[in-house]
């Protein structure tokens, strides 16, 4: 069964068929899935997590030197290899919480997915997440053993990540531009699909935002199997602001074409929206179905979904399985 109904307990780690000291959890967010608010609590409970055996890297560790050089990018010219550092960098740091006593490690990043930037370039979700994510399993030397990943509704999510581009200066889309996006047919199954490629043999945890958001504690007891302390869990961050904070925000010309309203903005027209929630009930169906045998699908059965909830999935419907889709990387 790959429907997992949190709390019950998850099945046998593969990391303890392996025999592996450390199980690696990698939790890849997405952006604009209260990402921010689950490492504001990992990072708040750190030590009590630590005394359990949970050890914690976040983005204070992570975008400080440990990842640089793992992906190509401009380097100064030293005569040294930037990525075989960076490798090297990583396994080093993996030794020493081994040494440390820790037992599962769960390293927070969302930008190991790929960039809010890029997908709003490509009107796409994550189209680079395969190439990225294979070049950080190797940093690992193959000592990942779990992903978790945070899904939603593609019509909230990209007004989400629209409102954060908006608020950094990226300007309103055109109805053309939000046309491309409600149309392009990448979604959450192909970068689900993606990861399982470029990280074969990890466990792959998908947890829907309408369930787990703002619920860190929820998330970390899902994967781990492990009681998750409380303190810190409502501590919301980095939530995209709504109309009236952005109308102070843009320039007057830019915030003169807000809708009226104090609420979140919407910038997708019905049809774009009804779009955009099929592609999510589709992605959903395969979830609930097996993905494939590629993912588990984490539902919380006590708990009510939040915010808008998607459309009911007609089990009769989905996408065809197309074999290029299944690609690492494919865009």
């Amino acid at each position: 069964m790959t429907v997992i109904a949190f709390p019950n307990p998850r099945p046998a780690r593969v990391a303890g068929q392996k025999g592996e000291a450390m199980d690696v959890i990698l939790h890849l967010g997405a952006h604009r899935c209260a990402t921010t608010t689950f490492q504001h609590y990992m990072r708040q409970n750190a030590e009590r997590l630590a005394r359990d055996g949970t050890g914690f890297w976040g983005p204070h560790r992570t975008r400080t030197g440990l990842f640089r050089g793992i992906l190509p990018g401009p380097s100064i010219a030293t005569g040294r290899d930037p990525r075989r550092r960076a490798v090297g960098r990583v396994r080093l740091n993996l030794t020493r919480s081994a040494l440390s006593g820790t037992r599962r490690l769960v390293v927070s990043e969302e930008n190991m997915l790929g960039s809010t930037r890029e997908n709003l370039r490509q009107a796409a979700l994550y189209p680079s997440a395969g190439e990225r994510l294979a070049r950080y399993g190797q940093a690992f030397d193959g000592q990942v053993t779990d992903v978790l990943l945070n899904i939603r509704s593609q019509d909230l999510w990209w007004a989400s990540a629209l409102g954060y581009g908006l608020a950094r200066g990226f300007g309103l889309p055109s109805r053309v531009a939000l046309d491309r996006i409600a149309r392009n047919p990448r979604g959450w199954r192909d970068v689900i699909t993606d990861v399982a490629c470029a990280l074969p043999g990890v466990r792959i945890w998908v947890l829907p935002f309408e369930i787990f958001a703002g619920r860190p504690e929820a998330q970390l007891a899902a994967v781990t199997g492990r009681p998750a302390p409380r303190e810190h869990s409502r501590e919301h961050l980095n939530a995209v602001p709504r109309l009236p904070a952005l109308r102070q925000i843009l320039p007057p010309q830019l915030a003169a074409r807000l809708p009226e309203g104090d609420g979140r903005w919407t910038p997708f027209a019905p049809d774009q929206v009804a779009a955009l929630r099929e592609a999510y009930a589709d992605d959903l169906m395969w979830l609930a179905a097996g993905a494939d045998g590629l993912a588990w699908l984490v539902e919380d059965l006590n708990k009510k979904s939040v915010g808008k909830t998607p459309p009911t999935p007609d089990l009769t419907r989905g996408r065809r399985n197309d074999q290029d889709r299944r690609m690492a990387g494919a865009g």
